[in-house]
């Protein structure tokens, strides 16, 4: 049986029978795959907690016919270990995990571009559980952005999402994909504090040093536009987006 090795971050697993997993990796050469694990949920077992959500691993498999088989598993980053510590970074994982099992549609596709921002995007929610200097909202929020943009689904935030006018613009319409003008603009659509859209082109940019001056209320606000974008881009709504905890620790001054 030919045997490949990738490295690749654990979406989700569901169980098989009375000792298997199937696993549902995203990895870094040959896009999203779905192996067994075999014998992983008895207590003997040393590969169980190495192929646990949100583990990034090196990981051998094998070619099955209709799933692969993993092989072998090395821990390169438990991610899960500081998560678990505090809830709303952990719920904000979660988010993360399930997007990038939603965005990344086909199997065995290359997406690179994904795999990166997902392990980026772990490590950087990790990594803040100890000095608080980034919300986990604010944290998600920048993901769940560049994440849809590199799907394809790239919200506009300056010129007018429907006919282009350049802005700034006020009004913001997920069903419109942005920003647009009075013109353009559709009933419903939510009127944010200008300091929300600036933010929002931050966190898509990825620009954390511009978003240390962001106020609590433009935090909020924006977290709520791009909980509306996602849920009206991807087919079905985000199921973790309802157990997230919005919960902040203060960052530090200065």
């Amino acid at each position: 049986m030919p045997t490949y090795r990738d490295e690749a971050v654990v979406l989700r697993t569901h169980k098989l029978g009375e000792a298997d997993r199937i696993i549902t990796l995203l990895t870094r050469e040959h896009g999203k795959v779905r192996a067994v694990a075999r014998g992983v949920r008895r207590t003997s077992s040393k590969l169980g907690a190495r192929v646990e959500p949100f583990s990034h691993v090196d990981v051998q498999l094998a070619v099955g016919r209709n799933l692969d088989v993993v092989a072998q598993a090395e821990t390169l980053h438990p991610y899960g270990e500081a998560l678990v510590t505090e809830y709303p970074r952990y719920t904000a994982g979660t988010v993360m995990l399930e997007t990038a099992d939603r965005v990344v549609v086909e199997e065995r596709e290359p997406a690179l571009q994904q795999f990166r921002l997902l392990l980026g995007g772990l490590h950087v929610l990790a990594s803040a559980t100890s000095d608080g200097y980034r919300p986990a909202t604010m944290i998600l929020d920048s993901y769940l952005l560049r994440a849809l943009a590199t799907a394809g689904y790239a919200p506009s935030l300056s010129d007018c999402a429907r006919c282009g006018r350049p802005g700034p613009h006020q009004a913001f319409a997920p069903t419109a994909r942005g920003v647009v003008c009075p013109s353009c603009r559709p009933p419903g659509s939510a009127l944010p504090q200008c300091g929300t859209l600036t933010y929002l082109q931050h966190l898509l940019s990825g620009d954390w040093v511009a978003t240390r001056d962001v106020t609590p209320g433009e935090r909020r606000e924006a977290s709520g536009l791009v909980s509306s974008f996602v849920q009206w881009h991807l087919d079905r709504g985000l199921r973790t987006l309802k157990y997230l905890d919005r919960a902040e620790t203060t960052p530090p001054d200065g």
